[in-house]
């Protein structure tokens, strides 16, 4: 059968599976259970690991159709590269590359978190966030919500507020929000910060906390996303989550910001009076 591509050695050795029995089998094995390995070492590495000979992996390689090990190799190696790319640029992005360098790394991280301040700058509204300012420097209880990659710029606030002596609550998981927002009323405020504005367990939090009376607030960088329509006040920071870790990355920058805007517009607030030394 002609096909536009060669077969991929490893879905080859799946299919075969069934059909193969103990030192074949083993082989097998080997090789889908680490085949950046298998594609990298000798026939008698990977016969030792089989427990078998060296003919016993040229025999597999010709029934699966190759020339001999050295072209089955070949054929796994090329195979767990475009695997190992793909994952790399799926996770981590495009813009930096496996063998690029310290140098380079630095200059393309610094540049999107320029960028995302300078997005943070021209798109943070100054009337909401001093309204946000206001109702958190005199709120009775502030309940703050944040997590997985929320949770970093969540934990700040929090732990800076509660410098400041505001008696403040952080988050992580659904059912320690949902009693959180439920101990709030008229004079409590409800903080959750989600990037991608997407998060239920955010909404959930923050229409809690609404039947109570409390003001609702999130931080985010999707405007008109599902959780900016449960809040009161909605601080956009301009940028989104992005789709690898170099882009979420670059909106790390503008929540940290938004976040320390807002605790330094409560300092002034409540004079600067800090319940901790420095």
């Amino acid at each position: 059968m002609n096909t536009a591509a060669a077969p991929s050695p490893l879905q080859l050795l799946r299919d075969a599976l069934p059909t193969l029995s103990g030192a074949r089998l083993r082989v097998a094995e080997v090789v889908l259970t680490d085949p950046l390995e298998a594609g990298r070492n000798s026939i008698t590495w990977l016969a030792s690991r089989a427990e078998t000979q060296p003919a016993t992996v040229t025999r597999l390689s010709t029934s699966l159709g190759y020339a001999g090990f050295p072209a089955f190799r070949a054929a796994i190696a090329s195979e767990s590269g475009r695997e190992l790319q793909a994952g790399w640029a799926s996770d981590i992005g495009t813009d930096i590359a496996p063998d690029d360098s310290p140098e380079h790394i630095m200059n393309v991280l610094a540049g999107h978190q320029f960028r995302a301040l300078r997005s943070a700058l021209a798109n943070v509204d100054i009337a909401l966030i001093e309204r946000a300012a206001d109702r958190v420097a005199a709120a009775s209880r502030v309940e703050i919500f944040g997590e997985w990659g929320d949770h970093p710029p969540a934990d700040e606030l929090h732990m800076r507020l509660m410098r400041l002596g505001v008696p403040v609550w952080m988050h992580e998981g659904a059912y320690g929000a949902r009693v959180g927002a439920s101990l709030l009323d008229s004079k409590g405020v409800a903080i959750a910060i989600s990037r991608n504005g997407d998060s239920d367990v955010a909404i959930a939090f923050l229409k809690e906390a609404a039947v109570h009376g409390a003001t609702t607030v999130v931080i985010t960088g999707v405007p008109g996303s599902p959780v900016t329509h449960a809040a009161d006040i909605v601080l956009f920071t301009g940028t989104g989550g992005g789709r690898t870790w170099t882009e979420y990355f670059a909106g790390r920058a503008s929540d940290g910001f938004v976040g320390g805007v807002l605790w330094m517009l409560v300092a002034q607030r409540r004079g600067a009076s800090f319940a901790l030394p420095t």
